[in-house]
């Protein structure tokens, strides 16, 4: 293959590429719900233990894997959403007729990340109203110790 040379949707090349791109989104999204489930886990276990403890306000560093999760979770996220803006850029191309052979098998996120981290964390509804849950969680078990 040349770098010039056209590649249509039926090229092997292709579909190689896109496996790889829906790869990494899907590894994105994994990834971002794995952050939720050790962040229950991990807010469950220093509630928990707090809990026994004679003095209530260490429930409060239950905030800090939240806190921690919920940045996480939005870079995941945004990285997530910038692969899927790649991978749509690239078929866009591919069904204008403009996608070459060197623009196989470049794996990069489009857009902004630290952008879209901000995006994630306090617009995207897969992310603020669950830690917005787990603070208000540890806030009222706070409060009834």
């Amino acid at each position: 293959m040349n770098e010039s040379q056209v590649l249509g949707p039926e090229s092997d090349a292709v579909r190689t590429h896109l496996e790889i791109m829906q790869g990494v989104i899907s590894r994105m999204a994994d990834n971002s719900r794995s952050c939720k489930v050790w962040c229950v886990t991990l807010v469950a276990a220093v509630l928990f233990l707090s809990s026994r403890s004679d003095e209530p306000n260490q429930i409060l560093t239950a905030l800090a894997p939240a806190v921690l999760f919920w940045f996480l979770d939005s870079y995941y996220l945004s990285l997530e959403r910038a692969f899927r803006g790649s991978y749509g850029a690239f078929v866009k191309k591919v069904h204008d007729g403009r996608a070459r052979v060197s623009d196989l098998y470049v794996v990069a996120p489009s857009g902004s990340v630290v952008g879209g981290v901000f995006w994630g964390m306090f617009v995207s509804v897969s992310v603020w109203p669950f830690y917005l849950m787990v603070a208000a969680t540890i806030t009222l078990a706070w409060i009834a110790l």
